[in-house]
């Protein structure tokens, strides 16, 4: 195999993998559906009582008139023991909404929260310090929003099947209207507010009492939440509850999509890791169990559970019931997918959320020990930054960081993520010098290019070497063709006689690629560029596409489904960089005589390159396309000085200016020998 065909396959499969990698994050993607589209809200009735008996099997079946899917159906229920006479019924009050927090950031709170009875819920989550960036006119961002399905409405932190196995009762708790006990004006400028249901049973009486509170702080993006059982009868009582989780979590960033369901554990060595689920893999899940959040060793601790998008995360921590095993009350964690899109579960018309269930908890007789429980939660509701995450030492000790997930390509996180972390290091350090993301990333681009000049040298040098010797290998094959062992001893000698070697041609290309994958990680996940602008007219936000024009409508491409929204710019010159860079390169020039096969997949692979990465890259975010044009010019301008370096050195062995060793062709001379005493 010549070096051509290898420098080929090489290059082909590295853009291949890449280029999955960017299909897979959705640049090219239809429309998603407008949001009047999705089916009509239907609220709960507001009566005092608003949640009813399913039944009293241990299989929930939804109502044929309303299916639910699956993703909003409750989690498994415990074993339950025989029926007795008693019905039971839930009771709250009229639907209200509370709001806590503010969109104003000179109130100094990091968001505002919007409360529902329904379900004594989070209805939206809305960021005091980060936008929208569709449209003319800034919005502030919702992250948390409802989910309707079907006529049913999904809401973070809804409370949602309450079981009792003892008694062979369950309560949709997320349909009923709970009573609302107002807001409440917190020391140091916090608010809370609280809601409350009662179970009752037959004649009215009182069983359970419930109790759910929310509050917020100032300076903070993380909330507290605790869900209170009480048990009002003489006999004890076996509970079992189901929390929704954050719900209605949608893409981040456009054309990208990197939702998922993350859970972490801490393992009986003091370790935290991590599992996740994609959206994909949740649109693929068939089964409960396969969107189930499971610790990869036994015997590990949970520590919360988080539905992520692209920037930004809402992280669920359960609070330290039993001190020395926190969260061991929560029984089972699954991600929730939400299809928005009449069941064809398409992930780019979809959101994602995560369900909770606890164990079975007893309670003991009213005015006994623990006949009143109390679950806590921390709602963590911010942007994915790791220097948040550090200097709060919560978010440290719990891992929070592990929410961030770099998009790695070929090459395995644990390389990845300390490159990527250390660039986005650097690059916020350089930040504070020039206050502009897009110089900062082309100045660290071209350093880049500068530190691995040797390297990158070294390759081409050795590329050149090869193609010079392309003739005389040609040579060799047709000879020895009939014996495989003897071509490429034959081949072996000659590259060693003349110094070059087809593995350091290549090697440095694989030893220069994670550097260049940690750069685009960094680049493409940071929330630090999230409506960074470069220039005040064109590329106003480093993490969307650059456009010199949006279009009035979305164009789509016939067959391909590729949908265009505006003229961009940056892909056009990445394809012309990519063409000047091949222009640049030293490989071997076949001629159509000697090898016509490889001299038509040299043509092809010269219009095909500058091609094929603009068309993958034309939805990119601008900042990721900056790098790389950044990076592809760099390139052409080295390799214009590494080619002039080249032709300078074959010029001056050609005029005999440098000695003639084994590794430039010639024989090496042996050295005179000195005499021992030279006489004057």
């Amino acid at each position: 195999m010549n070096v051509k065909t290898v420098f080929i396959l090489v290059l082909a499969g590295f853009l291949v993998l890449c280029a999955g990698l960017i299909v897979d994050s959705g640049f090219f993607r239809t429309m998603p559906a407008a949001p009047g589209a999705n089916p009509v809200l239907t609220e709960a009735p507001a009566s005092g009582r608003g949640a009813v008996l399913l039944q009293q099997t241990t299989e929930v079946a939804p109502p044929t008139s309303s299916p639910v899917p699956e993703e909003a159906m409750p989690l498994p229920v415990p074993q339950l023991q025989a029926p007795t006479a008693i019905g039971l019924s839930a009771e709250g009050g009229p639907r209200q909404e509370v709001t806590l927090g503010s969109t104003d950031p000179a109130r100094g709170f990091k968001h505002q929260l919007v409360l529902d009875s329904i379900g004594a819920a989070i209805r939206t989550a809305t960021f005091s310090e980060h936008e929208t960036r569709e449209g003319q006119t800034r919005q502030p961002l919702v992250f948390l929003a409802p989910v309707q399905v079907n006529g049913r409405t999904i809401l973070s932190m809804a409370n949602g099947a309450l079981t009792l196995p003892d008694q062979r009762q369950r309560l949709s708790l997320d349909r009923l209207s709970w009573r609302s006990l107002g807001l409440e004006r917190l020391p140091q400028g916090g608010e809370a507010a609280s809601f409350e249901a009662m179970i009752v049973g037959a004649g009215n009486q009182p069983v359970l009492k419930l109790t759910k509170t929310y509050r917020v702080h100032p300076d903070t993006y993380l909330l507290d939440c605790t869900f209170g059982i009480e048990n009002l009868t003489n006999e004890p009582q076996q509970v079992q509850y189901e929390l929704m989780g954050p719900a209605g979590v949608e893409e981040e960033g456009l054309g990208t999509d990197m939702r998922k369901v993350v859970a972490a554990f801490r393992t009986r060595q003091g370790h935290v890791s991590s599992v996740r689920l994609d959206v994909r893999a949740l649109s693929k899940a068939t089964t409960p169990q396969d969107r189930s959040l499971r610790p990869r060793e036994a015997d590990s601790v949970f520590l919360w559970a988080a539905a992520v998008n692209r920037y930004f995360a809402a992280i669920v921590v359960p609070g330290p019931v039993d001190a020395n095993r926190p969260g061991d009350w929560i029984a089972e964690r699954r991600g929730a997918f939400y299809d928005l899109d009449g069941g064809r579960r398409d992930p780019q018309h979809s959101t994602i959320g995560l369900q909770l269930s606890s164990t079975t908890i007893t309670l003991p007789p009213a005015g006994q020990a623990d006949s009143a429980r109390s679950f806590p939660f921390h709602v963590f509701v911010g942007p994915k930054d790791k220097r948040l995450f550090d200097r709060t030492d919560l978010y440290r000790q719990l891992a929070f960081v592990q929410t961030i997930d770099f998009a790695g390509c070929c090459c395995p996180a644990s390389i990845i993520s300390p490159l990527a972390f250390g660039i986005l290091a650097i690059m916020r350090w350089m930040y504070f010098i020039i206050p502009n993301y897009g110089v900062v990333i082309i100045i660290l681009v071209l350093l880049m290019r500068l530190v691995l000049h040797p390297v990158t040298r070294h390759s081409q040098v050795a590329m050149s070497k090869m193609s010079k010797l392309a003739p005389r290998a040609e040579e060799i094959k047709k000879k020895y063709g009939n014996n495989k062992a003897e071509m490429n001893k034959k081949l072996m000698e000659l590259y060693r006689e003349q110094g070059a070697s087809p593995i350091m041609g290549f090697l440095p290309m694989f030893v220069q690629m994670p550097i260049w994958i940690a750069l685009w990680s960094a680049i493409y996940t940071t929330v630090d560029l999230r409506g960074a602008p470069f220039l005040p007219f064109w590329i106003t936000d480093l993490s969307a596409p650059d456009a010199l024009w949006t279009a009035p409508s979305p164009i789509v491409i016939p067959l391909l489904g590729w949908t265009i929204r505006s003229l961009n710019l940056l892909p056009i010159l990445m394809g012309v960089a990519f063409y000047l860079q091949q222009k640049l390169t030293p490989m071997q020039q076949p001629s159509a005589a000697t090898n016509p096969q490889m001299a038509q997949q040299q043509k092809i692979m010269m219009i095909m390159l500058p091609l094929m990465m603009p068309l993958f890259l034309y939805n990119a975010p601008s900042g990721v396309n900056l790098y790389i044009m950044a990076s592809t010019f760099g390139g052409v301008i080295e390799q214009y000085f590494i080619k002039k370096h080249i032709k300078e050195k074959e010029e001056q062995e050609s005029q005999g200016l440098i000695s003639v060793t084994s590794k430039t062709g010639g024989k090496v001379k042996k050295k005179k020998s000195k005499p021992f005493y030279r006489f004057k």
